[in-house]
């Protein structure tokens, strides 16, 4: 059993689900009411972590879109690329990127850091450039699987 995609394309894939996590965890602005009063480090999953304390079905969902769809996004990937997948999967992984928000909480990202808190500041981190290319990859890369999964007979 070959498979359809090619060699670096799977190790990038592969790579994914070690870089996602780290990026999630990683600060990608520090943002305070005061330049004073210093800046709080914000991160994907702190974000999450205090949605759970205020709001528990908002965090579900926002768990969901932002980590677990973007994580079955790419082992979906993984396992059209190493054959272990029909590529009739690629209509599935199609809707479950639509699922997987990362690219839409990046952008949401951008917006505040740019446009700031008001009284706050909002500094942008260079994690926030990790999760960028984190985002992008996994754009690519599932566009890339996709083609090359049309591209070869079942």
């Amino acid at each position: 059993m070959t498979s359809r995609a090619p060699m670096p394309l799977r190790l990038a894939t592969f790579a994914l689900p070690l870089a996602l996590p780290l990026a999630w965890a990683a600060p990608l602005m520090r943002a305070g009411l005061l330049p004073l009063f210093g800046l709080a480090e914000i991160s994907v999953l702190s974000r999450v972590q205090v949605l759970w304390q205020t709001d528990i079905f908002l965090a579900l969902l926002v768990t969901f879109v932002a980590l677990i769809a973007p994580l079955a996004k790419v082992v979906m990937l993984l396992l059209i690329q190493y054959n272990r997948a029909s590529h009739r999967w690629t209509a599935a992984l199609h809707h479950l990127s639509r699922l997987a928000m990362a690219d839409v909480f990046l952008i949401a990202l951008y917006i505040v850091t740019v446009k700031g808190v008001g009284l706050g500041g909002v500094e942008a981190a260079w994690e926030l450039y990790a999760f960028t290319n984190c985002v992008l990859a996994t754009l690519v890369l599932g566009a890339l699987t996709t083609r090359a999964a049309r591209g070869t007979p079942d």
